[in-house]
């Protein structure tokens, strides 16, 4: 899976760019240890340039004779295949990945089945990150336990984060696993600009949604995120120091699921369109009825979403609710509600 279209994520492209043998490698390996005999790297359609990178890489390992049929000389075969995504955002989402694939609308697919048992043309199917695959061939390198020594504590391993938005020195970051929030911020990557504090930060691109306050003294790795309410995902976090309205910063990321929805589920299609619209300023006029409103519009789409968009859109009005209430008393009391508006379509 290699369709990187979370906002603030971009290492997968700096993996294959800089190092498309890594991936190609960690592949090859996934394909022994399941007995796999196609691979696919469904590569997002935005990233030309690193198509032609992949397809060279992958001729060079085939001339190595390290792909394709019998491979080094055993019985051992696999063949990999780069496809260009069909560029939309739910395409990242693994079911929605397979049946575009497949030549089909990518939809998501109601699971179970699984796509271990039932993935690419019904067949049991692996589908992993670009970052898993890349990692894998030096952790069978140089063992499980060196890699467990580069987290903090008890943690194991490593993460790359793509870091970007108010913060002097924005990129990727390969991190311990377990690394305060904090420290990566100010220490790694200089803190906010001149006079301004970190007023929030989005985690796993936008669907983790926001961090703030004291919340912002969690330490990167899944257990601390997700005590928060929110997850580390693919490891883009976005930084906004105090000079952004949150409000408006939460409309403007709501009304890109909104757009992304691919519509098969109506909780999505619907609840995405409605959350924007209360952005806007339509809605209720008092702010209890409005954040009853929108708390409850969070958990019908967390709830019975399809995929992972729906589910985890509502983490960006569920945070704001959290850690900005004054922001919110501020834009309804601007606002003056509008519930006709907000009715229409």
């Amino acid at each position: 899976n290699a369709d990187e279209g979370e906002p603030g994520c971009f290492k997968d492209r700096v993996l294959m760019d800089h190092d498309p043998h890594g991936t190609i490698e960690g592949m090859a390996l996934a394909a022994y240890a399941t007995g796999a005999v196609r691979g696919f790297i469904y590569l997002r359609y935005e990233y030309p340039e690193t198509f032609d990178i992949l397809e060279g890489a992958i001729a060079e390992a085939e001339a190595a004779g390290l792909l394709g049929d019998g491979i080094l000389g055993t019985d051992f075969s696999f063949r990999l295949m780069v496809r260009r995504g069909a560029g939309a955002y739910i395409c990242g989402e693994e079911t929605s990945l397979l049946n575009s694939l497949e030549g089909q609308h990518p939809f998501p697919r109601n699971r179970p089945p699984f796509p271990v048992t039932h993935g690419y043309e019904n067949l049991p199917t692996v589908v992993n990150n670009v970052e898993t695959l890349a990692s894998a061939p030096s952790i069978l390198l140089h063992g499980a336990d060196w890699y467990h020594a580069l987290g903090r504590g008890e943690h194991a391993g490593t993460k790359v984060i793509s870091l970007s938005g108010d913060i002097a020195r924005p990129g990727n970051y390969e991190v311990p696993i377990g690394l305060p929030l904090q420290e990566l911020l100010h220490d790694w990557a200089g803190g906010p600009p001149p006079g301004r504090s970190v007023q929030a930060v989005t985690m796993a691109g936008l669907s983790g949604g926001f961090l703030a306050g004291p919340d912002l003294d969690v330490t990167l790795d899944e257990p601390s995120i997700r005590s928060k309410d929110s997850f580390l995902g693919a490891g883009g976090i976005m930084v906004f120091d105090d000079s952004r309205d949150m409000v408006r910063v939460t409309r403007e990321s709501m009304e890109f699921f909104a757009e992304e929805s691919c519509g098969k589920c109506f909780p999505c299609r619907i609840g995405t369109q409605r959350l924007v619209e209360r952005l806007e300023g339509k809605g209720p006029a008092t702010v209890d009825a409005w954040v009853d409103e929108v708390i409850d519009l969070n958990e019908v789409m967390k709830k019975t979403s399809a995929c992972g968009l729906g589910q985890a859109a509502p983490l960006l009005t569920e945070s704001l609710i959290r850690y900005f209430p004054d922001r919110i008393r501020k834009h309804v009391a601007d606002h003056g509600g509008g519930r006709g508006a907000a009715r229409k379509g």
